[in-house]
């Protein structure tokens, strides 16, 4: 619990006891490596912190899952749209490694904002963080060619071509893992 503790003071420092009042509401859960987190048409009922771990963000399809996005330790995950809206979500979450999380569910996060000084502000700079990584990406998408969303990675997430299977890489940058393997060999 003291990355997430250490995550927060990053952002707007909470006081002893708004700490222990929110800290009260997580609830720690672990997964084993290629455990969905949440399936198409569920609804996401929490906001995670991982502690450790991968997890990674797909729609699936009969071909090939689409991947669109990837998030490690000390981040928070969740199917935001779903979570803000509680209507079933149009994508999955699943580990690809074996993951720990600290969770707190919907109805407790908006008990945090409502009384906590810090809670708002935390929770409106992560939207803040989350809607400029998704804006990024999709300008990204419709700017750049594969070529160049590939080399942004060594840039903006180098631990992504460390530890992701090439086959994500390749759907997470729009292309298949053929059209990967020839980029790959271009730039090197």
């Amino acid at each position: 619990m003291n990355e997430i503790k250490k995550f927060i003071d990053n952002i707007s420092p909470m006081n002893d006891s708004e700490w222990d009042f929110f800290s009260s509401k997580l609830q720690k859960v672990r997964f084993d490596k290629n455990t969905t987190i949440l399936k198409t048409g569920k609804i996401e009922k929490h906001l995670s912190f991982i502690s450790k771990g991968i997890v990674r963000f797909y729609i699936p399809t009969e071909v090939s899952d689409v991947t669109f996005g990837f998030l490690f330790e000390n981040e928070f995950v969740t199917a935001y749209d779903s979570f803000l809206t509680q209507t079933p979500s149009e994508y999955q979450i699943e580990t690809l490694t074996e993951t720990i999380l600290w969770q707190i569910s919907n109805k407790d996060l908006q008990d945090v904002y409502e009384k906590t000084k810090n809670g708002n502000i935390i929770g409106r700079k992560m939207s803040e963080k989350m809607f400029l990584l998704k804006s990024k990406r999709e300008l990204s998408l419709l700017n750049k060619t594969a070529t160049e969303r590939y080399l942004d990675l060594f840039i903006d997430r180098p631990r992504l071509l460390k530890e992701i299977p090439l086959k994500y890489i390749a759907s997470y940058i729009g292309v298949t893992p053929q059209a990967l393997s020839r980029i790959r060999k271009r730039i090197t």
